[in-house]
């Protein structure tokens, strides 16, 4: 009886640290999706160029535009922010948060592009096919 006992108090400890662990963990997993993303969805060596040619300054009007419609329907309580022991206001507030996610967005490109993964962030472009091969690149189905 004590051996099942034991297993029993071991299961529930498991449990238990699980629970603590996933209530703690909850919460942040937007911001892994977040990076997980960014580090391993996107291919960064075809992403980079088109961003330097100009695509940089539309995406920084999205994100403005994004960090307006947020401010504006998503007020915190009490109308202000906390931010590193600063008051912020709810519009500045909200520009920090969308700044920050792409700051981290471009942080995952550098360590992408730095190789730092390895072969987990690899984009090997696909192989192409017969029909590809035999009409050219300027086939309109291809």
């Amino acid at each position: 009886m004590e051996l099942v006992q034991s297993l029993l108090n071991v299961i529930m400890a498991i449990t238990s640290f699980v629970m603590v662990l996933s209530k703690t963990l909850f919460p942040w997993l937007p911001l892994g999706l977040w990076i997980a993303f960014w580090l391993f969805a996107v291919n960064w060596r075809q992403l980079y160029p088109v961003l330097s040619r100009g695509a940089c300054i539309g995406a920084g009007l999205l994100s403005l535009l994004i960090a307006f419609v947020w401010c504006t329907l998503a007020e915190p309580s009490g109308g202000t922010h906390h931010l590193a022991g600063l008051q912020v206001s709810n519009s500045v507030g909200k520009f920090v948060y969308v700044s920050n996610l792409i700051i981290i967005a471009m942080f995952c490109g550098s360590v992408q592009l730095a190789g730092t993964f390895g072969r987990w962030c690899q984009f090997v472009p696909p192989a192409p096919s017969d029909d590809q091969k035999e009409h050219g690149a300027n086939h309109p189905h291809a």
